[in-house]
């Protein structure tokens, strides 16, 4: 797969405690298998749907144990010049621009109402060799309590047109790169815990959504929201053992009318 366009969600990994434990939990709820650790890489070990590299978990560095979470890459053709618009528009750049031998250089950044992300500038590692079919991710959403704040950093950060949701009971975007649309964001409502920050909720694709909720529950996953079947597909929340949330999501499984939209 080439690299992506600028601004496309174009990878995504997460450290964990139990690293065994989160290859056996992903393992039996998206299928997937794992590749050899890189000890030269901090043991980085990639996850594969079907023999394509689609995520990769990695154990902590010392010092930074805590809660696990995903974390998702957006391509860019120069990690360094949009580390600089991050900042430049109130955003935090959490750790600078760093090369990865040749596979490429990653930087983690804050927007200004508190997702973190990351930004990935391909080299040999260009990023997800599938996407949108089981076990590989298919879609993201920016949750945020802020959107007078984010949305204005994400356009300008990256080059992204947007879209309005045209719904009163929701406050929904969505973003656009050459006529794609390559993420949404949501406005967080009260139903959220104030503890709770704002956050990049990633989603997997699975055969049944309802058989990968089970699954993920009885190895002590935690569902969060639905199963609820939308005109984008049967889709849930989850959080694993370790406390990273995520999201599965069925495509083939639909019901209703598209939303409406309106350029903004």
């Amino acid at each position: 797969m080439a690299v992506q366009p600028e601004g496309t969600p174009c990878w995504a990994d997460a450290m964990f405690g139990d690293l065994e434990g989160a290859k056996e939990f992903y393992g039996a709820v998206l299928g997937w298998t794992f590749g050899e650790s890189s000890s030269e890489y901090g043991h980085y070990t990639q996850a594969y749907a079907d023999g394509r590299a689609v995520a990769a978990v990695v154990p902590p560095m010392p010092g930074q144990e805590g809660q696990s979470q995903w974390c998702l890459y957006f391509a860019s053709p120069d990690a360094a010049a949009t580390a600089a618009r991050v900042r430049e528009q109130g955003g935090e750049v959490l750790m600078e621009p760093m090369r990865v031998g040749d596979l490429g250089t990653m930087c983690l950044a804050r927007e200004p109402g508190g997702a973190v992300f990351g930004i990935w500038q391909g080299g040999v590692h260009e990023g997800f060799e599938a996407t949108a079919v089981p076990g590989a991710y298919c879609w993201a959403e920016v949750f945020t309590r802020e959107p007078e704040k984010t949305d204005p950093f994400l356009t300008a950060v990256f080059p992204y047109t947007a879209k309005q949701m045209v719904d009163d009971n929701v406050d929904f975007r969505m973003f656009d790169v050459g006529g794609n649309t390559v993420l949404g964001r949501m406005r967080m409502s009260d139903d959220f815990p104030p503890e709770v920050p704002s956050y990049v909720n990633v989603y997997f694709t699975v055969g049944d959504c309802d058989e990968a909720v089970a699954r993920a529950t009885e190895l002590g996953g935690v569902l969060r929201f639905g199963p609820l079947t939308m005109p984008f597909g049967r889709f849930a929340a989850l959080s694993d053992p370790q406390g990273a949330g995520f999201s599965v999501i069925d495509l083939t499984t639909t019901e209703g009318e598209l939303p409406s939209v309106k350029d903004v």
